[in-house]
């Protein structure tokens, strides 16, 4: 043990001693025995507390993934573990499994491109303004000179017998596609009004790296994208990660345009205007055109290699059997060199809180013996695009097949205990009655996602389980809380943590937080994951979800 993990374990003792306000009862419930009970019902907010004072202290430097703040995270996370008297289940006999990574900035002053029209002036596009994208190949000089196919919303989705690269070769080519998917109210056709994968901006990269295209222009609209090209061209304006070998991430261009600009483009190849483009794009009979126009690019890049580690740990359980994991990232921002004043992106809310829950539900757990073994997980670039729970998914500690269940925890308010509770993903398994019954016994209401448009379940690290077949969701509050019957004080605190701290060096810890609602979900969560290792059945999706074939594949 080195000596800074001797340290730590000594801090880790210390902040301990904290005396409890108050313990939160736990329900009785059939089929969860009493020492299990106990165990749920010792879960202590102060516990939680001290983990997040630490964690989101200057000290750490905003757990920035590969750099020195967030490894102290991930060792003190390890030391929680091993104070537990949890197994290592990392790499090597350690808590630590190893992400290669590579992060890749893009040089706007050396970076070009333009439209060739086979008939008609070069188009040259200016940087930030009418397109930002990223190499993903990891080189520091890409150059592109390829056609333009246009593949509409560049969905395959064989589900919903909706494919719009039938027919169409595009390896080498540059793709233009729409932000989203098809339009629908149809519940039975992408959902309806509720966002799939299939519309998410990762995917469209995703599909067309696995069909050979060297480049992808996302046309964005702002109605359809559900934010303005600011959110886009400031998210591509700092260092964006990648797995290294991914082989979903391998275009020289994962681009995206303005609508004015991609106007611009209609109609140098001679069709109609770009709105009634994506019109007739989300309708069926939609062919894949290339367009008489190509894309010339150089794009430089900084180009940085780095490793980072997901911290994962197994309490073993009685016998063998399905498992149970439960997730939350322990990486935030880092430090910004070019900020004035505070330039720590300490990461209180966003996801110390959820650090806190995962280190003292392995605290509580530790105390029981579970019927299956539980795995704890708190994994490192989730704020790069759910790397490090990407790569844990691609490389779990046990086959995804035997996993039954992930709970995940990110960014809970600490601002009293709630009395809902929103599980969005849980409907779409075979575990949701279970979910149902255990949140009526802790007086819960279960809330629908306030904004299912916006595709919220693919943007946490659950997702990257339930992509390897493994029945996932977040575990997150509500927007009524014990003493504030009115919701709207509850959209309020969330609005105003959004507007004045998510994303922001105000994200600190302060002392008049209120962990006890972190604690109650994290009972919540420790019955559920004791129910979802004694269930007689195992956990599956939903016939027709999206994720049925990924488990299926998987047993």
């Amino acid at each position: 043990m080195t000596q800074f993990v001797r340290l730590l374990s000594l801090f880790s003792v210390a902040v301990f001693t904290v005396p409890a306000l108050g313990q939160l009862q736990v329900p009785a419930i059939p089929g969860v025995p009493e020492p299990a009970r106990r165990a749920a019902e010792s879960i202590d907010p102060e516990k939680i507390r001290a983990h997040v004072r630490f964690l989101a202290s200057d000290l750490l430097e905003g757990r920035g993934p590969g750099q020195r703040g967030g490894e102290l995270a991930a060792e003190y996370i390890a030391t929680q573990f091993a104070l537990d008297g949890l197994k290592p289940a990392g790499d090597n006999g350690t808590y630590f499994q190893k992400v290669p990574l590579y992060a890749v900035h893009t040089i706007e002053d050396q970076t070009t491109a333009e439209f060739l029209p086979a008939n008609g002036q070069p188009i040259s596009l200016a940087y930030s303004s009418d397109w930002v994208a990223k190499d993903q190949s990891g080189q520091e000089s890409a150059d592109i000179d390829a056609p333009i196919v246009f593949v509409g919303y560049g969905i395959d989705a064989p589900e919903y017998h909706w494919n719009d690269y039938a027919g169409v070769d595009v390896k080498g080519k540059v793709l233009l596609v729409i932000v989203n998917e098809p339009p629908s109210d149809d519940d039975r056709f992408f959902k309806g009004k509720a966002l799939t994968y299939y519309g998410r901006w990762t995917y469209k990269y995703e599909e067309a790296s696995r069909l050979g295209a060297i480049g992808v222009l996302i046309i964005h609209r702002t109605d359809l994208a559900s934010y303005p090209w600011q959110v886009v061209r400031d998210s591509q304006a700092i260092e964006k990660s990648y797995l290294q070998g991914d082989p979903t991430a391998t275009l020289k261009a994962a681009a995206w345009i303005q609508h004015d600009v991609a106007q611009k483009l209609f109609t140098a190849a001679g069709m109609g205007s770009v709105d009634d483009e994506i019109a007739k794009a989300g309708q069926r009979g939609f062919h894949a055109v290339e367009l008489p126009v190509r894309f010339k690019a150089h794009i430089a890049s900084k180009v940085r290699h780095y490793e980072s580690d997901n911290v994962v740990a197994e309490l073993p359980g009685a016998q063998p059997g399905q498992a149970v994991l439960y997730s939350a990232h322990y990486d935030h921002l880092g430090i910004d060199p070019n900020a004035k004043g505070d330039n720590i992106y300490n990461g209180a809310a966003d996801n110390g809180t959820g650090c806190g829950i995962l280190l003292e539900l392995a605290r509580a757990w530790s105390e029981t013996k579970p019927p299956h073994s539980v795995y704890f997980a708190s994994v490192t670039a989730e704020e790069q695009g759910l790397l490090g729970s990407q790569w844990l998914g691609m490389h779990p500690p046990v086959p995804a097949s035997q996993i039954a269940l992930d709970l995940n925890y990110d960014m809970l308010i600490p601002i009293g205990i709630p009395t809902s509770t929103e599980v969005s993903g849980a409907e779409r398994t075979s575990f949701y009655p279970e979910v149902e019954k255990t949140a009526k016994a802790f007086h819960l209401t279960i809330q629908p996602d306030q904004f299912p448009g916006a595709g919220h379940y693919y943007r946490s690290d659950h997702f990257s389980f339930a992509r390897v077949g493994v029945p996932a969701f977040s575990i997150g509050e509500g927007t009524t809380f014990e003493g504030h019957h009115d919701p709207e004080w509850g959209k309020q605190q969330l609005e105003d943590y959004v507007a004045h701290r998510y994303h922001q060096p105000s994200d600190e810890y302060r002392p008049e937080m209120d962990f006890r609602g972190d604690a109650r979900m994290a009972q919540f969560g420790f019955i559920l994951g004791w129910e979802a290792l004694s269930l007689p059945k195992e956990i599956g999706w939903q016939p027709g979800d999206e994720f049925e074939a990924a488990r299926r594949k998987g047993q």
